[in-house]
């Protein structure tokens, strides 16, 4: 980014500006965050804003993470990619050296916040974005730094030398590290999002997915890593670590990995034809009522147990009571007509299901507003897309590491129409 590329960062929630950093000598207004929220407000939910918008007098980038929205202005044309991408590494970098992101961490760490700030831009260059370089500059928060800080007096977490791994090949790897046991465990985690019509004909179903690694291995080793049918993977996305030319021409990841845990790649893979369970909602209303039936039951058994399973639906604003019950689970009904229904696993023995009666609003004879039903469930040990590791190899190690392989299936924007 330029000079005049990324200007200013905002990190507000609810309409409160809790962070401001001017990243150049031009100073934006903070008016520009009053016109994001009209824009929001406007728009109904901002979550669903585009990331990119333009204002009369500024191009504004945009994320969401955790309810706090991550908003950096610039007034010349750019890669829209590149905002977005940085703003994703300071939500990701904050995430990590906060414990997680909300309104309280921030405001209690603002002086460590500041201060990453400072290392990861400079003059609007992304400049230190690698973690690992940041926390050998930077010490994260904890107990005995905050009892120091009001001791001595210094405020200041920056270290005085330089770290290492800046003059490194390798800048996301501390250099000469070791572990007393070496190991390495890598998670394959996917994320089916499906939507389902009424008649329960799949409009879509993509699956999007991580592949995690966790790192404890001494000196600089060099791994591959290679799966058994990479040709299913489409829109694939590499951890900096990784070597391009390996993938491009034989599909391998090879890479010396950082220290501790990271996202190897993240992947899309398109158009699966099968859902692993089935949700049929039946709806049926007259003088007044509505009859509502739910079964959830298996649709292509994965081979694993389906767990954590809940439906989760909005009560349409015409209905005044709900009285609901199940064979299986709990079902609650909260205050703002959210409908929740609690399964866990399905029973080997009969099909879950839900019934009851809605109360329509007087002179309402038949619900015209039809509710869209939302559904989550974990999968262990499974990867539904039929992505599978082939084997992992390290090189410059000295003694041989224990090497540990996970998959886990959840649910993502999983729909079904009523």
């Amino acid at each position: 980014m330029g000079e005049a590329d990324q200007e200013t960062l905002y990190a507000t929630i609810c309409r409160e500006v809790m962070l401001e950093k001017q990243l150049t000598g031009h100073k934006v207004d903070r008016s520009i965050c009053a016109w994001f929220w009209e824009q929001s407000i406007s728009q109904g939910e901002f979550v669903k804003l585009p990331p990119v918008i333009a204002s009369p007098t500024h191009y504004l980038f945009q994320i969401v993470r955790e309810g706090i929205t991550f908003l950096a202005c610039t007034q010349v044309e750019m890669p829209p990619l590149m905002g977005i991408e940085f703003l994703s590494r300071v939500a990701d970098v904050l995430s990590d050296y906060l414990g997680g992101l909300n309104e309280d961490l921030i405001k209690d760490n603002f002086v460590i916040v500041y201060e990453l700030l400072d290392e990861m831009i400079d003059n609007g260059f992304p400049l230190t974005t690698e973690l690992n370089i940041l926390r050998e500059m930077i010490a994260p928060p904890n107990f005995v730094n905050k009892v120091l800080s009001v001791v001595t007096g210094n405020t200041s977490n920056v270290s005085n030398t330089l770290p290492g791994a800046t003059a490194s090949c390798v800048p996301w790897r501390t250099a000469d590290l070791k572990h007393a046991s070496n190991e390495v465990y890598v998670d394959l985690v996917e994320e089916i999002d499906a939507i389902i019509s009424r008649d329960g004909a799949l409009v879509k179903c993509d699956v999007y997915g991580e592949v995690q690694v966790n790192s404890s291995l001494s000196g600089l080793p060099d791994l591959t890593l290679s799966f058994a049918n990479p040709s299913v993977l489409n829109d694939a996305r590499f951890h900096p670590c990784v070597r391009f030319r390996p993938w491009e021409s034989h599909q391998i990841l090879s890479f010396v990995p950082p220290d501790g845990q990271f996202k190897l790649m993240t992947y899309r893979i398109k158009k699966l034809k099968n859902t692993p369970i089935y949700v049929k909602p039946q709806l049926s209303s007259d003088a007044g009522t509505c009859r509502i039936t739910v079964l959830v039951g298996i649709r292509n058994d994965p081979g694993k147990t389906i767990d954590s399973l809940m439906v989760h639906f909005q009560l349409p604003p015409c209905v005044t009571s709900a009285d609901l019950t199940s064979n299986h689970g709990t079902v609650n009904i909260l205050a703002n007509k959210t409908c929740s229904w609690s399964i866990g696993r399905i029973p080997k023995d009969k099909a879950p299901s839900m019934s009851g009666t809605l109360v329509l609003e007087a002179g309402l004879e038949r619900l015209h507003t039809f509710p869209t039903f939302k559904v989550d469930f974990k999968i262990m040990g499974v990867a539904l897309s039929g992505l599978q590791i082939d084997k992992l190899d390290i090189k410059n190690l000295p003694n041989r590491p224990y090497k540990g392989f996970r998959a886990l299936t959840q649910a993502g924007e999983y729909e079904v129409r009523s």
